[in-house]
């Protein structure tokens, strides 16, 4: 039979309601801290955290939406938020939104009916509404990787128009003036990597032919289905910039099953500094991003937020948004070669 808070009581002597107040997070005194302790550890007490959420009006949950399970990006993000949850004792609850606005809407009133303690979201290409149910619940929202063009919020991202001309002006400066970009659109991360790479261009003084503009979904079939078009370009650029890591599993693929080499017969820059691009014979030269340090910066906005409401007796402080600006860099392989 499960011990209880009545066995820890008649092991420590102590009074119930100090038992209590610890077992919620309150301070006592130390001695009666260390002989609590030794009686859950002796007795293997479990806390009933739902009887105890009840009491604290906490969880100790935080849910996390992301806008597709399957990306890999998204894997590694995950892990980096589950690592730094547990450093404060907080667990999580994922919900995957199948790159699907409706879909991620009802994950998030899920996560808002199941009383989580805030939110981290690396949202679907859309507007910010679907977040509504957890504004009115004055739960924390964090953004992740992307913002939303019609509401400002908390976030913590990188500076994707800087990352892609960075990328794009590196094939510049080894002599590549005819350059295609293959794109997702529709969504914020894409949208800026693509003006990033027609800010490069311009500053070259360089013209961009529109069909060398490919943009589509944020997908391996997107890369995969694009790279074939440019392939089969008579006018075909020397190089190509990828945008995002499912794009440079496509391209990649498309390149090995047309048996077409790079950088021999076209160079190219991808992002993110994944497994695809530590395991090819030929490594790809990508733009790194700081994985671990998203998962960092995100975890402690959301737990300054949540000591904030605590503080503010339950209620969001509405003013003044915390947005984080990550730095990347790039990796150089020898997916490039100078013209």
């Amino acid at each position: 039979m499960p011990s209880t808070i009545k066995d820890i009581k008649e092991e420590t002597g102590l009074s119930l309601a100090t038992i209590s107040k610890y077992l919620n997070g309150g301070n006592v005194l130390p001695r009666n801290k260390e002989l609590i302790e030794a009686a859950i550890e002796k007795l293997d007490y479990q806390v009933n955290e739902i009887a105890r959420g009840l009491v604290t009006n906490s969880t100790r949950t935080v849910g996390v939406s992301v806008f597709d399970i399957t990306d890999v990006f998204n894997g590694v993000i995950l892990h980096e938020i589950g690592l730094e949850l547990s450093k404060y004792g907080y667990g999580m609850l994922i919900v995957d939104a199948g790159n699907d606005p409706e879909r991620e809407a009802k994950n998030i009133r899920f996560l808002v009916n199941k009383k989580v303690d805030g939110i981290i979201s690396v949202p679907v290409a859309g507007p910010s509404s679907v977040l509504d149910p957890a504004f009115v619940a004055d739960i924390p929202v964090i953004l992740m990787d992307r913002q939303y063009k019609d509401r400002s919020l908390d976030s913590v991202v990188i500076n994707n128009r800087e990352a892609a001309a960075d990328a794009t002006r590196y094939l510049i400066e080894r002599g590549h003036k005819k350059i295609a970009v293959i794109c997702s659109k529709g969504e914020y991360t894409g949208l800026e990597r693509y003006r990033g790479f027609v800010d490069a261009m311009e500053d070259a003084g360089l013209e961009v032919p529109k069909e060398f503009i490919l943009a589509g979904s944020h997908s391996i079939e997107h890369g995969y289905n694009a790279m074939n078009r440019i392939l089969g370009f008579k006018n075909r650029p020397t190089a190509v910039v990828s945008t995002n890591y499912g794009i440079n599993i496509g391209v990649v693929m498309a390149l090995n099953e047309a048996k077409v080499n790079y950088p021999e017969d076209i160079s190219v820059v991808g992002f993110d500094n994944l497994m695809l691009s530590k395991v090819l014979k030929t490594k790809l030269t990508v733009v790194e991003q700081p994985m671990e340090r998203f998962g960092q910066k995100g975890v402690e906005i959301l737990m300054q937020r949540i000591s904030e409401k605590k503080e503010n007796n339950g209620s969001l402080k509405k003013e003044g948004h915390i947005n984080i600006i990550l730095s990347t860099r790039m990796i150089i392989g020898a997916s490039v070669k100078n013209v």
